[in-house]
C-alpha cells in the first residue's frame, strides 16, 4: 500500500511540479516543455514585489509592432543572482529567453533570462544561472546575512509531495494542482520549512534574549525567545512561538502554537495548529555556509515526521531588497489569467 502511495506522490511531483521553479501561483499556467525567445526594445521595467515585469515591444509575424509581456521573479529572489534595479532601462534592446503561456500567443510568459546588445545575460528566474560571485568573507557565529541554496530550495519542492501523507494531505496536495494562486498572491509568505529555504537574503540578529531572522520575502519575521518556555496557552499565530537554547554554538530551536495556513508546509501543503518544528542551526567549519536542519510534525497531514537539510551561503554584501510586496502586483497575473 504504501509503495502505491510513494508512486502516486512522484507522479504528483512531475504534474504539480513539471520544470523549473515558478512564481506564486500554478506552474500550469506555463508550458515547461517549449522554449520561446523574443528580441526587442524594453518598454516598461517594473522592479516589484513579489514580481519584476517587463514589456518589450517587437515585430509579430505579420510585421507589426506588438508588445510581449514578460514576468519574472520577485526582487528578493532574483537581485541575488545579478539583476539590479538599473540593469535595465526603457530603450535597451534585448532578446528574452522563457517559456510559453499555454494560452497562447499574446500572453504573459514566463522569463528565464534577458540578453542585453553587449552581450550580457541576466537572470529573470531563480533557475538562470547566478552571475553574482560568491563571497569570500568568513562568519564568526550564525549571526549576519545568509542565502539559502537554490537546489536545496528545489529538493525540499520534490520531496515535499513524497512525505508521509495521510488521506486528507493526498487530497489537498492535490487538490493544489487545480489552483492558480496561493497566500503569495495576497502578499502572505508560505510557512517553514518553505520559509526558511527561500532562496532570499535572511539577516540574522543575535542578543542574549533572542534570535531573529528577518526573511526578505513578503515580509517575514520570525524572533526566537532564548531560555524561556512556551506559554501554557498560546494564541495561534501565522509564524508560531519559538523558543531555542544553545547547545555550544548550535542554536536549537522549538516552534509550536501555528495557525493553520493553506501553505503552512510549502509548496501546495497545508498545515494545522498541531503543527511542531524542531531545527538547528549551525555554522559550519568552513564558517562561509550555515546548515539548517528541521524536523516537521503535523499529525493532520503527515502520518510520521519529515526531516530536511538545507545550506545557506554568508552574504554580508547582499542587502536585502527593502520592496515591500506590492499587493496590486501580486495579483497581475491572477487578473491576466482570467482574461478570456
Amino acid at each position: 500500500m504504501r509503495t502505491r502511495y510513494v508512486a502516486a506522490a512522484m507522479l504528483l511531483v512531475d504534474v504539480l511540479l513539471a520544470g523549473t521553479v515558478r512564481a506564486h501561483h500554478s506552474p500550469a499556467a506555463y508550458d515547461a516543455s517549449k522554449e520561446v525567445r523574443y528580441e526587442g526594445t524594453v518598454t516598461k521595467y517594473a522592479f516589484n514585489n513579489p514580481h519584476i515585469y517587463l514589456t518589450i515591444e517587437m515585430r509579430g509575424p505579420d510585421g507589426r509592432l506588438v508588445s510581449q509581456e514578460v514576468e519574472a521573479g520577485p526582487i528578493s529572489t532574483i537581485q541575488p543572482l545579478g539583476l539590479q534595479r538599473d540593469s535595465l532601462k526603457v530603450g535597451d534592446r534585448v532578446t528574452v529567453r522563457g517559456r510559453p503561456s499555454r494560452r497562447g500567443d499574446g500572453h504573459t510568459i514566463l522569463g528565464l533570462d534577458v540578453a542585453r546588445s553587449d552581450g550580457t545575460v541576466l537572470p529573470l528566474n531563480v533557475d538562470s544561472a547566478s552571475v553574482r560571485p560568491p563571497s569570500t568573507a568568513l562568519a564568526t557565529s550564525i549571526e549576519g546575512v545568509w542565502l539559502p541554496a537554490v537546489a536545496d530550495f528545489n529538493t525540499l519542492r520534490r520531496t515535499v509531495p513524497t512525505w508521509p501523507l495521510t488521506e486528507r494531505g493526498r487530497s489537498e496536495l492535490e487538490e493544489a494542482r487545480r489552483v492558480n494562486s496561493t497566500t503569495h498572491s495576497e502578499c502572505v509568505p508560505a510557512g517553514a520549512p518553505m520559509l526558511m529555504v527561500y532562496p532570499v537574503a535572511s539577516a540574522v540578529k543575535v542578543d542574549s534574549e533572542t534570535v531573529v531572522f528577518d526573511i526578505d520575502w513578503l515580509d517575514a519575521q520570525r524572533v526566537i525567545h532564548i531560555d524561556e518556555t512556551h506559554p501554557t496557552n498560546l494564541e495561534p499565530s501565522l509564524q508560531g512561538h519559538s523558543i531555542g537554547h544553545w547547545e555550544g554554538s548550535v542554536l536549537v530551536v522549538d516552534t509550536r502554537g501555528f495557525a493553520s495556513h493553506t501553505e503552512g508546509i510549502g509548496f501546495g501543503m497545508p498545515s494545522s495548529e498541531e503543527k511542531h518544528l524542531i531545527e538547528r542551526f549551525s555554522l559550519e567549519p568552513d564558517r562561509r555556509h550555515l546548515r539548517y536542519e528541521v524536523t516537521v510534525e503535523d499529525p493532520v497531514y503527515l502520518t510520521e515526521p519529515s526531516h530536511h537539510t538545507a545550506r545557506w551561503e554568508y552574504t554580508p554584501d547582499l542587502p536585502p531588497s527593502g520592496v515591500k510586496c506590492d499587493r496590486e502586483v501580486a495579483q497581475q497575473y491572477l487578473r491576466e489569467a482570467r482574461t478570456p
